[in-house]
């Protein structure tokens, strides 16, 4: 879950129409709608997560993202998001350009594997991380693609996507986030454009 301090609703357009991919228990969406009055959908694969959702009273579709978005027109929203998701699918290259066929924009937020954290645990255990933040064991993690905030500007820029804006969510010390996100940001967000 993103907290207050991530700009998210400050990068979506008040009544604008978004799609949340990996839309989980649907708590950021209801917050989006509620908050900024946008026509939400979301898309979700886990059953008890749609159940949830829909107590919410949330439009949500089950659809494994990893079988792309066809299903959808281009430009049919305004703001494509997906949350802590991109990690954990089999080709994230080509959900982030379905992403940008459908939607205007998109919003992307995912963990920062070089955060100091995760590279001392490694370093000084000798063991893949298990955090708050990573709470699995390396064989039953859903993160199957760890990479950096450097290793996701790689990728949008050889893939042409325009990033409009990014911040860094993690450390407690202010300053450190910008000032180097490659080890204190535990959270990357990116506001992304064709």
């Amino acid at each position: 879950m993103i907290n207050d301090t991530v700009p998210i609703g400050a990068w979506i357009e008040p009544k604008s129409r978004l799609l949340d991919l990996g839309c989980g228990d649907g708590t950021l969406l209801r917050r989006l709608i509620d908050d900024y009055q946008v026509q939400g959908y979301g898309l979700e694969i886990d059953p008890d997560s749609i159940n949830q959702c829909i107590q919410k009273g949330l439009n949500v579709i089950e659809q494994d993202l990893n079988k792309g978005l066809k299903n959808f027109p281009d430009n049919s929203f305004d703001t494509v998001l997906m949350s802590q998701t991109l990690q954990a699918l089999r080709n994230p290259h080509l959900v982030l350009d379905e992403m940008l066929r459908i939607g205007n924009r998109c919003i992307v937020t995912f963990p920062n594997f070089g955060h100091w954290q995760t590279r001392s645990f490694l370093a000084i255990r000798g063991r893949m991380p298990v955090t708050k933040q990573l709470a699995y064991q390396w064989y039953d993690t859903p993160n199957i693609h760890l990479f950096t905030y450097k290793d996701f500007e790689a990728l949008c820029s050889e893939r042409q996507i325009k990033i409009l804006k990014r911040t860094f969510v993690g450390s407690q010390f202010l300053g450190l986030n910008s000032l180097c996100p490659s080890l204190f940001a535990k959270t990357a967000v990116y506001h992304l454009a064709k």
